[in-house]
């Protein structure tokens, strides 16, 4: 009888589920000090998580960049919060604060790591094996979403860039462009195993793309090897002692087990108080 009086004398909007909003929104909102560049359904989407220091992020990275409300839905759901905070193994309640404050800041390489990537838009099924070829051809049939999965400031290249020593070409998966950092982010697609002479390779693309491709605005490249499992022991023995930006990191096929990851950043940040 309520709801109905109220629609009587307001007007629609006033549901159950609108009027449970409006009351989150009053609660973690008292003083309504909002951005007044999200809309009511950004806001809808953001009382849903109850952590502040989650919810400030994403409503930080909602305004910075323009996220649609699909958009924010996709990376609350693929937990892109906890995979910032574990995606360098250091996470810390400064990290938290600065995160839940300015959102994700990228001033340095490391900064638009992700640990896994998640490309569960492309709808494949965990266990199904893939050829990289076609991986490729998907990804880029997705551009948009992998683009927003990548995150901020990537601009696409193209696929299959040849890189020529000798008489012998060489191709690169994915080259993309970072606008922030000023330099060429080189992505080698991997269906296995991280294996050691992946990094060599990359390592080959960047002194290519450093020499041969970059101009003197251009900073130095970026190489990230995607694979479908990464061995930590075997990533670090094969990245020491190489002087050029390269990175491994896994992708998935499906969402992440949001309650593993909380509970692997918990574990993080207790070890770190430790």
């Amino acid at each position: 009888m309520k709801l109905i009086k109220l629609k009587n004398e307001l007007g629609k909007g006033f549901s159950r589920t609108n009027l449970q909003n409006m009351r989150l929104f009053y609660q973690y909102y008292p003083k309504c000090q909002t951005s007044g560049k999200l809309s009511w359904s950004h806001y809808c989407e953001l009382v849903m998580i109850k952590e502040k220091e989650k919810r400030d992020f994403y409503e930080k990275e909602c305004i910075n960049s323009k996220w649609a409300v699909r958009e924010l839905k996709r990376q609350v759901e693929s937990s892109l919060y906890e995979r910032l905070l574990l995606s360098n193994g250091k996470a810390n309640k400064e990290k938290v604060l600065k995160l839940a404050k300015e959102g994700q800041v990228i001033e340095k390489p490391e900064d638009i790591l992700k640990d896994p990537y998640v490309f569960e838009f492309l709808g494949i099924p965990e266990n199904k094996p893939v050829l990289e070829r076609d991986l490729e051809y998907k990804l880029i049939k997705h551009i948009e979403d992998f683009l927003l999965e990548l995150g901020k400031g990537f601009m696409f290249v193209g696929s299959q860039q040849r890189v020529t020593l000798g008489n012998t070409h060489y191709y690169v998966d994915m080259v993309f462009y970072n606008k922030i950092l000023k330099c060429y982010v080189l992505i080698d697609l991997k269906i296995g195993h991280l294996k050691p002479e992946n990094m060599g390779q990359m390592n080959m693309y960047l002194n290519y793309y450093e020499r041969e491709v970059n101009t003197e605005e251009d900073n130095k490249p970026i190489g990230i090897v995607l694979c479908a499992e990464k061995d930590e022991i075997v990533a670090e023995y094969s990245l020491e002692g190489l002087n050029n930006n390269i990175f491994a990191s896994q992708y998935t096929y499906c969402i992440p087990d949001k309650e593993q990851l909380i509970k692997e950043v918990e574990k993080v940040l207790r070890e770190n108080e430790e």
